[in-house]
C-alpha cells in the first residue's frame, strides 16, 4: 500500500477529525488557513505530516498565522516540512489569493 493512503478504518477516521478540527480552529482565518490545506491534503499525508499537522493543531491560531506569513520565526519545533507545505499552499498564486 502507498505511503500517501489511508491504510484502515482507523486511519481515515483520524484523518477526517484532523480535517474537522482544521475547520473548526477558533478564528475564521485560521479556519480558511488550515481547513482549505486540510480538505486538499489530509487524506494523503504521509504518517511524519500526520503527526505534524496534528501537533501544528494544538498551537495557537495566532501565531500559526505569523508563521505561515513569516512575520514571527517558526519555533524548531513546529518548522517543519509539513508548515512549509501550507506556506506554499497559501502562496501568492493559492488558494487565499486566487
Amino acid at each position: 500500500m502507498s505511503d500517501h493512503q489511508p491504510t484502515d478504518a482507523n486511519d481515515s477516521v483520524r484523518r477526517r477529525r484532523l480535517v474537522f478540527r482544521a475547520w473548526h480552529r477558533g478564528t475564521r482565518e485560521m479556519d480558511l488557513v488550515m481547513g482549505r490545506f486540510a480538505d486538499a491534503h489530509a487524506m494523503t499525508l504521509n504518517l511524519e505530516d500526520l503527526i505534524s499537522f496534528e501537533a501544528l493543531m494544538d498551537a495557537p491560531d495566532g501565531e500559526i498565522f505569523r508563521w505561515i506569513t513569516g512575520s514571527l520565526p517558526t519555533p524548531n519545533n513546529f518548522d517543519t516540512a509539513l508548515l512549509r507545505r501550507i506556506r506554499a499552499f497559501h502562496s501568492p498564486t493559492g488558494p487565499l489569493h486566487g
